[in-house]
Order: structure tokens, then sequence, then C-alpha cells
């Protein structure tokens, strides 16, 4: 049985936390002399008073305990409605609340769409919140997937549950120290991201936002042109660094930092993102030297940041790749479904369900030639666990089944089919921009019919997710006593 008082405590404490960053914009606003603090300031007001309400309704003597189930709803339940608070503020700058919940669904899913125009004009408070939310979501991310996602034993996810963590029901209590830790790490990145930015030509504003957007795998920029307004190439790879990094499982850092320097490269998901990324790149690199006639320095340059960026689910851009040619546009494409790594802040399908695909495949070939051979599968040196493989089937099944939904949907509801369907790959993978004219890398998510807009809401959530939420609906015994 689901115990809601627990719930109900921790999304009132949730809610409270988001009430106090909105005071930050709002302190933006007053310094800058803008009269839209208001905005922020009586949004703050308003998300506290509902999250004090749950709090003290909730509240109890006893010792609260969140479990599996609690987990589950909790994590669901959060998205959304912090989703709905956060769009307050965009609200009270004139926005439709549809326009204003997806561009806050947006930003805490760290997918990078964005309905707002003239960026460069735009008070530096509502920059500010923006990416904001996307830094708070990336955090979020990263704790979900690390704590939550391996108990739930979806979609393979149980291949990185911590030796440490015990098979109970008392899952948030006990990971305590993985989520202090993670959310150091996580602010490290971001303190190192502002000062390489800021050393190499940024304005603090534009290093701040640009920082948390960053290391979050997010994308939302304080630019129209996004990453291609600095026209700096250094600034160009130190952002191509700290994408990568974000893009890395946490986890790993944790191991590096108690003294396991060899952790990194034994990894095997980590192993297979490095050279899957640096294939890619060599692969545009030699598209654009020889198609576009680009300097190797130059189309170097521009394929490790743009297909970094699309790889790891950000969504910055410095080009427009729609303009490289059709090879270029239809690779992108692919590249929107990869993502990074398990336990970072990426998207996507992520890498590790990718090479357990292709050990699948693999042993079944191997089965075919070979009937009567014993096959065994293992994963970072241990043997994989028998319900893996058919969740990584399933996941995959269900994850391009769910692309084709959108996609189906979207059409019907007018948008053309490359619009339709990047658009519903992106949502799902939280990459942030698609193809075509209306959403590619140039443009912006503004034109879509309101319906279109609250389709891809869901469908970036679900995509942050995981689909897990189908995934658990799917096993009955999930909810059994």
């Amino acid at each position: 049985m689901v115990q809601i008082r627990p719930i109900i405590m921790t999304l009132g404490l949730i809610l409270c936390t988001i009430s106090a960053t909105m005071v930050l914009p709002a302190i933006v606003d007053l310094a800058d002399g803008h009269n839209s603090w208001s905005a922020f300031f009586v949004s703050s007001i308003i998300t506290f008073f509902v999250g004090g309400l749950l709090l003290l309704s909730g509240y109890s003597e006893e010792p609260m305990q969140l479990g599996i189930k609690e987990g589950f709803v909790l994590t669901t339940i959060t998205w959304v409605c912090v989703a709905a608070f956060a769009a307050m503020p965009f609200v009270g700058m004139g926005l439709p609340y549809t326009d204003a919940f997806f561009e806050a669904m947006s930003g805490l899913t760290t997918t990078g769409s964005t309905v707002l125009v003239k960026l460069d004009d735009l008070p530096h408070s509502v920059l500010l919140w923006r990416s904001l939310l996307q830094g708070l979501g990336g955090l979020g991310i990263v704790v979900t997937a690390l704590i939550m996602l391996p108990f739930l034993r979806v979609g393979g996810m149980q291949l990185f549950q911590t030796e440490s963590s015990e098979r109970s029901e008392k899952v948030l209590p006990r990971a305590l120290a993985l989520i202090t830790a993670t959310a150091a790490i996580y602010s490290v990145l971001m303190v190192l991201c502002i000062a390489a930015y800021m050393a190499f030509g940024m304005n603090p504003f534009d290093a701040v936002c640009h920082a948390l957007t960053t290391v979050s795998t997010a994308g939302f920029s304080t630019h129209d042109k996004s990453f291609g307004f600095f026209a700096s190439p250094t600034l160009e790879w130190i952002c191509i660094l700290f994408m990568v990094l974000g893009a890395l499982p946490f986890v790993i850092f944790i191991q590096l930092i108690r003294g396991e320097p060899s952790a990194l490269w034994k990894d095997t998901q980590v192993r297979g993102f490095t050279f899957f990324l640096l294939g890619m790149c060599a692969v545009v690199t030699f598209w654009l030297m020889t198609v576009q006639n680009k300097s190797f320095a130059e189309a170097a340059r521009l394929a490790a940041f743009n297909v970094t960026s699309i790889i790891t689910t950000t969504g910055f851009s410095s080009d427009d790749y729609a303009g490289w040619g059709t090879f270029a546009v239809g690779l992108f494409f692919i590249l929107m479904f990869v993502g990074g790594c398990s336990g970072s802040t990426s998207g996507g399908i992520k890498i590790y369900r990718l090479q357990v695909a292709k050990m699948l495949s693999r042993s079944h070939f191997l089965h075919l030639i070979s009937p009567n051979r014993i096959i065994t599968m293992t994963y970072n040196g241990r043997r994989l666990p028998a319900d893996v493989p058919f969740s990584v089937v399933a996941f995959l099944a269900i994850y391009m089944a769910t692309v084709g939904f959108f996609t189906v949907l979207l059409s019907a509801l007018g948008l053309d089919l490359i619009t339709s369907l990047s658009a519903a790959a992106s949502a799902l993978g939280n990459v942030g921009p698609g193809l075509g004219d209306t959403i590619g890398p140039s443009g912006n998510y503004s034109n879509l019919p309101f319906t279109a807009k609250w389709v891809l809401s869901f469908a970036m959530l679900l995509g942050r997710l995981e689909l897990f939420t189908v995934l658990v609906l799917l096993r009955p015994e999930f909810w059994r006593n």
C-alpha cells in the first residue's frame, strides 16, 4: 500500500525549495531596475504557501519512510507539480500558460526546446530562471537515475544498482550519502565551468547561465544564436569538455575522488561512449572537409561541438547543421536517439542499452551457428543478470513505439512529417532542437499549435522518466502488497 503522507510532505519541501529559488531572479531584476521582479516575487509567495500547506499536512513525528512505491509516485508527481508552479513567472511576464508550462517542463527535464523569441532582448531574470530550472532539473535527474531507477528493475537500470545499496523498501534514506556526494560533484563541476567561461571571455551573467545549462546537458542559451553568439573556438572546446563530463556517470567521479583513477577507463559504458563520440566526430569532420570544403581545424571544431551537443542531448548549436547536407541531417537525426551514460544528466536511450542490445545480437547469431554452445554475457566484468536482456529489449521496443505514436499524433495535429518525427524523437530523448524550418537548430517551438505543445510536454516528461512509468505499470506485481 502506497503511503501518502511522506509523499505529500516531501513534495511540499520541494515546492518550498523552488519558491526560494524564485527569489534569485527577482533580486536580479531589482538590481537591473526592471519591474518584472514582481512576477517572481508573487510566484514565490504562492509556491511557498502551497508547499508549506503540503509540508504541514504531511508532517508527522514518526520517522518518514519512502520506499520503492512511494519513490515511484513521488518522482512522477514532482516533475509535473514543479513544472506547473515553475511556469508561473513566465505567465507573469505575459506568456500564455501553455507556453509557460512547455518552457518550464523543457527546462526541468533539461530538454532545451523553447517557445521564447528574441532572447537577447529578454530581462536577465527570465534568462536566469530558465537556466536555474535546467540546473535544478539536471541534479534531480542524476539523483533519480542513481537512487530510484535501479530498484525499479526496468530498462536494464538494475545493472547500476550500487553494491552498498540494500534491496530494501527504504530506498531514499539509505542513499543520503550518495545524494550528498553527487550534489557536491555537480556543484564543483558547475563552479569550474563558470570559472573557465569567464576566464576566456564570457561576462559573469552569461557564464553562470551557460554553466548551469552545460553541466546539466540542457541547452538553454541567453542568445538567439545559441553558443554561436560567442564566435569563440576556445569557449566551444570548453563547452565540449563540460558537456562530456555531464554525460558521464556521476558514480565514476565519486570513485575517482575515493582514489580509484582506473575506474574511469575500466567502465564499459564510458569506453563505449568515448569511442562512439570520437567516431561520430571523425565521420562528420571528414564530411565537412570533403563536401563543405572546410579546413581541418574548423571542420573538427564544428563537428566536435555539434555532435557532442546532440549525443549528450544538450542541444547547443554553434552552426546551422541543417545546411551541412542531407547526410549530416540524417546522421544527426539518428544521434538524437543515442544519449550519454546512465547516471548522468543526459537523456536518450543511453549507451549501455545499445551495448547490451549489441551483445544480445551477437549471442543470438552465435547460438544460430552453434545451438549447443553455452553463451555467457558479461558487463563491466560481471555476469549480466538474467532479467536485464528482456528489460532492455522491452525498453527499446516501447521507446521506438512511443516515438512512432507521438509522430502520428503530432501529424494528426497538422505538423508535417519531418517536424513531427524529429519533434517526437527530440522530446522523448530530451535533446531540444529538431529538424526542418520550424524547429531546426535555428528555429523554436513558438509557432506550434498549443495542443502540440501539451503533447510534447508530456513526451518530455516520459523521456525524462525513462519511460519507467509505462514499464512499471506493465508489471502488476510491482503494486501488490
